[in-house]
């Protein structure tokens, strides 16, 4: 197991290196491509060359809590995403408010957040788990260990991929907006990031729950978890809806200037019109890491394509017929696109184990 992780560091770090270099690179092109209005072409360029020069801290926070969620310790890495989350907001506040930092501050604040998370996480890993303890023969490239990892870690990274291609595409039709339009969306999503992280942790906790009863063939208890997680989920998307449809506004205007009206309106629009839809955003994020951690990542990635494509029939045909009540449909649309599919593909997948395991 040792020898596992020491390579996975070593995977990680590399990937982290050369994926900062080559995205920061193409900073300007990308902003280009997308058709980044002239306005905040700069703004939006500095931010983004921040966050893609923190992608080692992204790395080392999602390397190090899928490692102690390996172990059998769920609960730790929530806590620790929750703490993420309430100091980005914080850190926020700061940067922008009394550093008067501006976009760069929202940025540092994003990737000094995940950073202080990913160290927790290595604290807290190094003192609970001894059998973690790396020594130096076992900090060795092993290549058959990296085949392995890649084997299991490139589908996962190839199912965000795709669904972030319909995403880059839903930008692109936004950007077309305006400036306004997507202040609205950047403010919106700020506030829906911290509400998701919920979402993320019950699929992460789902994915480690599948893998551990299928190996040990205990098939009954996967409709069991999946019952009491959707219960769980349906409870606080109901909770969260009716937060941000009482203070979205005033959440948002946490980010931006509280005389900007037109800008508070449009984001409390997409939350409200996302939050209603937190339902099927719970079923995406339980079902689709449950079926992942039962071995079956090929129907992962297959929902990630449905994802991608609704987020891109929402910014070719949507956003310029119906401009930003366009957008605020498009991640609910994409939901419920992926819940079409890996429904039907989780009782496929129950049925398929229960004939394989007799």
């Amino acid at each position: 197991m040792r020898q596992f992780v020491a390579n996975c560091v070593w995977l990680a770090a590399a990937f982290s290196v050369v994926m900062t270099v080559i995205v920061a690179a193409l900073c300007r092109n990308i902003l280009t491509w997308m058709k980044t209005p002239a306005d905040i072409f700069e703004d939006a360029y500095i931010y983004i060359l921040i966050i893609f020069l923190g992608i080692p801290a992204t790395y080392l926070y999602n390397m190090l809590s899928g490692i102690i969620r390996s172990m059998g310790d769920s609960k730790t890495p929530l806590f620790f995403l929750t703490l993420s989350s309430f100091l980005n907001i914080g850190l926020d506040l700061l940067c922008i408010i009394n550093f008067q930092m501006g976009v760069a501050g929202a940025a540092v604040a994003t990737v000094v957040s995940q950073l202080i998370s990913g160290i927790l996480c290595l604290f807290y890993m190094v003192k609970k788990f001894e059998i973690l303890h790396i020594t130096k023969e076992e900090w060795k490239i092993n290549l058959s260990h990296m085949r392995v990892l890649c084997g299991m870690g490139i589908p996962m990274g190839l199912q965000y991929s795709i669904t972030a291609i319909g995403s880059v595409i839903l930008q692109t039709a936004v950007n077309t907006l305006g400036s306004l339009a997507v202040a609205s969306v950047t403010a919106g999503n700020k506030v829906g990031m911290f509400f998701c992280c919920a979402f993320d942790a019950m699929g992460s906790t789902m994915a480690t729950y599948g893998g551990q009863n299928v190996g040990a063939k205990k098939l009954d208890r996967l409709g069991q978890g999946l019952k009491s997680c959707i219960l769980l989920g349906v409870i606080y998307s109901l909770i969260a809806f009716a937060v941000l449809f009482a203070f979205g506004e005033n959440l948002a205007s946490l980010f931006v200037d509280s005389g900007e009206k037109q800008l508070l309106y449009n984001a409390r629009l997409l939350l409200i019109v996302s939050s209603s839809f937190y339902i099927p955003l719970a079923l995406v994020n339980i079902i689709r890491f449950m079926i992942q951690g039962m071995g079956f990542s090929t129907f992962a990635i297959l929902a990630g394509v449905f994802e991608m494509i609704a987020r891109t029939l929402a910014g070719l045909v949507l956003v310029p017929k119906f401009g930003f009540i366009g957008a605020c449909f498009a991640s609910p649309l994409a939901w419920v696109f992926a819940d079409a599919f890996l429904i039907p593909a989780y009782i496929h997948v129950r049925r398929k184990l229960q004939k394989m395991m007799g």
